[in-house]
């Protein structure tokens, strides 16, 4: 059985996560390196390398 906390997580998912908009998110990819991996035409995130990236600082550089 799949660990439910080691998923990819969606766009929507980690949005959710994060309390953004799914625009923040896309924005974040682009501008603030959020660690994002492209699969085909979708984009995931591993929780815990979102969780390191916030906790670095570079969620509120400007």
């Amino acid at each position: 059985m799949v660990d439910m906390a080691d998923r990819w997580l969606s766009i929507s998912e980690i949005s959710q996560y994060l309390g953004v908009s799914n625009d923040t998110v896309y924005k974040w990819i682009e501008h603030k390196e959020l660690p994002a991996h492209k699969i085909g035409r979708l984009w995931k995130f591993k929780k815990d390398e979102v969780d390191e990236w916030v906790r670095s600082g570079k969620a509120a550089e400007k």
